[in-house]
């Protein structure tokens, strides 16, 4: 009754037409409930169906590792800012020899688990990382390493009041002051019916043993949503078209003569569906003889004509734009890009990249897992740093540096990056840190380098140096 009044008000005053009830507007209601809400009511639908789309539609899966490509590459990888380069050495050298030990399951290594989390924060909305310490006698560079648990792992429905005040919301316990203190996972997952294990039994694990891996899109957010949720209603409905589409265009393919005999033919290939129907196989070039009196009709489905390649354009586009992937990365398809086009395309996903980059992965769990790794590697003795408890914070300090962006011209670029060095407005420690590389280690192989071709009388065309300012004259 009262936002009856409100609309009837707000359309005599004017004000904000978004929200007056007006006739084109009088059937938009949308739900006044908060997203954890919405998500325990339908996460585990919309998680059901991205996960559907990505096995079964290549729009969907193309966005998928588009976005896990760009988002992650071949690793985003840690440069120690300890001051001592010796033990920056060392600490480098120890995380290089562990990386290729961290997955508990033995399939890959850090980087390909930072991967593998990128997919999943991309199709489920989130994705979990327990860690799992192990025994000295386990032969381990650091006794340390990660599972990965899938979203599914954690039911959305677990939602109570415990005996000491803690109140667990969507799986996660908090304490009374809004604290994360645990996470109360199945020990099997729901659907996986070749896991013996009693379904539906839970384990309590503390919170800080759990990398929860999110991009919240609204404040308060739990738990994740899929990055395919705006785009699953046109990616099932378009997938559809496209089949019966296909169909169509086979059956309109479909040659075959008809013969009808004055005389019963007994060589008529009938095909019996349990519903007393009888029903012709049609296939190309076929000739088949029809009994006395029998007629054939057939639909002549209309043309498609030159509309279908627009349609499926647009669609694209809407759900290009609803999944944050460009056109090209969505489709493959390249007739429509041009230098222009697919740089100004590339620069807005690549900023949209970065920004998750550093928000989520590497703040969620890079940092998270290197500080855990540092600390195990001084508590089992894989490192020795004298007064790390006093300068922690020091000691763990860490830049990390995601892959190089590949452009449509490199050359141009490559030349636009050393005249900005020149020029005093990017520094070589910069431009090597957003290819992906550490300045320092950089600069070692290059002395090497030299060191090397000097021992062995080599002598190369061009000038390893060239943004190497001159001696200073005299």
């Amino acid at each position: 009754m009262l936002s009856g009044l409100r609309r009837r008000i707000g359309a005599l005053i004017g004000g904000f037409e978004a929200a007056q009830g007006s006739r084109r507007l009088k059937g938009f209601q949308p739900s006044r409930a908060h997203v954890n809400t919405l998500i325990a009511a339908a996460g585990s639908d919309i998680t059901a169906r991205a996960r559907y789309l990505v096995r079964n539609n290549g729009y969907a899966l193309n966005a998928a590792e588009s976005w896990t490509g760009n988002a992650v590459g071949t690793g985003i990888k840690p440069s120690s800012l300890i001051a001592d380069k010796d033990l920056k050495t060392r600490v480098q050298q120890l995380w290089l020899a562990w990386t290729d030990e961290s997955d508990a399951e033995g399939l890959t290594d850090f980087y390909g688990q930072q991967r593998r989390a990128a997919r999943e924060v991309f199709i489920a909305g989130e994705v979990f990382f327990r860690f799992r310490p192990r025994r000295p006698e386990d032969g381990l560079a650091v006794p340390l390493q990660l599972q990965m648990l899938p979203s599914e792992m954690l039911p959305l429905t677990r939602t109570e009041t415990l005996p000491g005040g803690n109140v667990i919301r969507q799986g996660i316990e908090f304490d009374r002051i809004g604290r994360r203190v645990a996470y109360h996972f199945l020990r099997r997952h729901p659907g996986d019916l070749t896991d013996p294990g009693l379904a539906g039994e839970t384990v309590r694990v503390p919170a800080s043993e759990i990398i929860h891996v999110i991009d919240p899109v609204e404040s308060g957010q739990l738990r994740g949503v899929s990055r395919l949720a705006p785009a699953v209603v046109k990616l099932f409905l378009l997938d559809q078209y496209d089949d019966a589409e296909l169909e169509r265009k086979k059956i309109a393919a479909m040659y075959a003569m008809f013969v009808t005999s004055p005389a019963p033919a007994d060589v008529i290939d009938v095909v019996d569906d349990g519903s007393g129907d009888r029903i012709v196989e049609v296939q190309p070039g076929q000739v088949v003889p029809l009994e006395p009196g029998e007629q054939i009709q057939t639909s002549a489905p209309a043309d498609v004509g030159g509309s279908y390649e627009p349609f499926e354009y647009r669609t694209l586009l809407q759900i290009s734009a609803a999944t944050g992937v460009p056109y090209a990365y969505l489709s493959n398809d390249m007739l429509k890009a041009n230098y222009s086009n697919s740089r100004m395309a590339l620069l807005e996903f690549r900023r949209r990249v970065e920004a998750w980059q550093h928000s989520v992965m590497v703040h969620q769990m890079c940092r998270v897992v290197w500080q855990r790794w540092m600390d195990v590697a001084v508590l089992s003795g894989a490192l020795d740093i004298p007064g790390y408890e006093r300068n922690r914070a020091s000691f763990i300090a860490c830049s990390w540096l995601p892959p190089k962006w590949d452009w449509v011209d490199p050359l141009k670029d490559t030349k636009a990056e050393i005249e900005q060095i020149g020029a005093g407005l990017k520094s070589r420690t910069q431009a090597l840190a957003e290819r992906g590389f550490d300045a320092e280690q950089v600069d070692a192989e290059i002395a090497a380098d030299r060191d090397r071709e000097q021992r062995l009388g080599l002598a190369f065309g061009s000038d390893p140096s060239p943004l190497l300012l001159p001696p200073p004259t005299p």
